[in-house]
């Protein structure tokens, strides 16, 4: 990652929020690509040695992403993300989840939802990330699970995933 780049990761238990705001030397177009196209979503959403496949995905408003986070073993951990609302290369939202291969959310796991925004400058782009919870317990299995450091490999992937796009 260029250092020069933003990058602010913060917890507000008070709302039940993350807040994440990353920045990246590439223009919007192609970030936004490399948040919403399964060919490149595959290619870094998940942190090493994970990886990510895409089973099916219909981004649209009413549509969902589900993929499986595959370990080295290759033991796969079941996601689908619901997306809500999208404004092309502004922002989306949706409800993400952990589920089984069929899509079935599994009730056990916190769902969060999602709201990312997406804004350029300079060929700079910042992604601007707010993910809320229904209830601080959520949350905070959510960090104990190590979503922070999972979160902070992975978009160190889309650096590097950028890189090799411009």
């Amino acid at each position: 990652m260029n250092r020069n780049l933003l990058f602010d990761f913060s917890v507000d238990k008070e709302n039940k929020t993350i807040h994440v705001q990353r920045e990246f030397a590439a223009n919007r177009e192609l970030v936004w690509d490399a948040w919403t196209k399964p060919e490149l979503l595959d290619q870094w959403w998940a942190p090493k040695p994970f990886h990510v496949k895409t089973k099916s995905m219909d981004f649209s408003e009413g549509g969902y992403w589900h993929y499986a986070m595959i370990s080295p073993e290759n033991e796969a951990h079941w996601c689908r993300f619901d997306y809500e609302t999208i404004n092309q290369q502004e922002n989306y939202s949706g409800r993400d989840a952990f589920c089984d291969e069929n899509g079935t959310v599994n009730a056990d796991f916190p769902r969060m939802t999602w709201t990312n925004s997406f804004s350029e400058e300079d060929q700079t782009t910042t992604v601007d990330v707010k993910v809320s919870f229904d209830d601080l317990a959520d949350l905070e299995k959510v960090i104990e699970m190590g979503f922070k450091e999972g979160f902070t490999m992975a978009l160190g992937n889309l650096d590097e995933l950028l890189t090799l796009k411009r």
